[in-house]
């Protein structure tokens, strides 16, 4: 969100050249801005003239956003300087027949991303949710392979990807094939080593991160306890911090967990943030608390929101754009990034 509201400060530092447009291929869900709402942009979508790829994260923090039920609403470039698919790129989506391949929706974000000179992140390589179920039937060197593949393709086909989740929720959702791939070992989590070792093998260029959930509530030493051991191979470029179901937590607690992840000493990605509040002031009130906290750390490279369109998103109350509105967490996001 930051330099697309806001968008004067990192269109200096690109030099991109703004036109309004929708997305990329003309293929896009409706707008959910209204005339009377406009972001600091003055309410124009923008688009690159750079030949920038992809994979370049640019030196301001970035405040991005996912696609939505696989399209990228037209009004996504008002807010939003970074893009996530939110299911598309996931394992599942992308090879649900064994060595058929559908491609299309990383192709549509990731070369949005590139058209317009922001960064694309890969979500995910490695997790045990929604990968294709004809791995389960499969022996165990078939399916070292198969992830090995899935990997290779990946990088062969968006070589300038930005950031990649390249194991996601590992001791939470560890894939039934984790053995295939290592399994424990020595270090206790050899197939996370492995999944890295891939990732960097194939996709040079990324930024390669280690996501999970609890990570700023419930299961920080344990989250980082693994983050340490990819790092001490030198394969750690970022931890992820998915960042859902902070709106209860005291915030002295979530100081002092972000203090945790901030030591590891690694760059943080605040990955899957949303509040999930019906109240529109009450949401305004815990963003408005915690969003800083995140943004104002120098480790934090980016922030990306979980969805934004009411009605959309995976929670039911954490859209911050409802009926062409801004909900009140909108408008303070706005008007605290025109100033940040």
């Amino acid at each position: 969100m930051k330099k697309r509201f806001l968008f004067s400060a990192a269109m200096i530092f690109t030099g991109l050249c703004l036109i309004a447009l929708g997305c990329d291929g003309g293929s896009s869900s409706s707008s959910s801005s209204s005339s009377s709402s406009s972001g600091c942009n003055g309410g124009s979508s923008s688009s690159s003239s750079s030949s920038s790829s992809g994979g370049t994260i640019p030196n301001a923090k970035f405040v991005g956003n996912i696609t939505h039920q696989g399209q990228i609403p037209s009004d996504f470039a008002q807010y939003w300087d970074q893009i996530t698919c939110e299911n598309e790129g996931k394992w599942a989506s992308v090879e649900a027949t064994r060595d058929v391949m559908n491609w299309s929706g990383i192709d549509r974000a990731y070369n949005y991303a590139k058209q317009r000179g922001i960064p694309y992140k890969q979500h995910a390589f490695v997790w045990g949710a929604q990968y294709p179920s004809w791995m389960d039937r499969l022996s165990a060197s078939e399916q070292k392979a198969e992830v090995e593949e899935w990997i290779r393709l990946y990088g062969e086909r968006y070589p300038d990807t930005a950031m990649i989740d390249v194991v996601n929720e590992p001791d939470h959702k560890r894939p039934g094939w984790y053995t295939a791939i290592g399994g424990t070992g020595a270090s206790g989590h050899d197939w996370v080593i492995w999944s890295f070792e891939k990732a960097r093998q194939y996709c040079p260029k990324a930024k390669l991160i280690l996501n999970d959930y609890n990570v700023l509530r419930w299961d920080t030493d344990k989250y980082i306890a693994i983050a340490n051991k990819v790092k001490a191979r030198g394969l750690l470029d970022g931890v992820g911090c998915q960042a859902h179901g902070l709106e209860s937590q005291a915030f002295s607690e979530l100081q002092a967990n972000f203090n945790k992840i901030k030591a590891i000493g690694v760059p943080i990605y605040i990955s899957e943030y949303d509040v999930n509040i019906a109240d529109d002031n009450q949401q305004r009130q815990i963003l408005s608390q915690q969003f800083p906290l995140f943004y104002e750390s120098s480790q934090v490279v980016g922030i990306t929101f979980w969805g934004y369109i009411y009605g959309q998103t995976w929670v039911a109350n954490s859209g911050l754009i409802r009926n062409g509105q801004h909900r009140p967490a909108m408008t303070w996001l706005i008007d605290y990034l025109a100033t940040h």
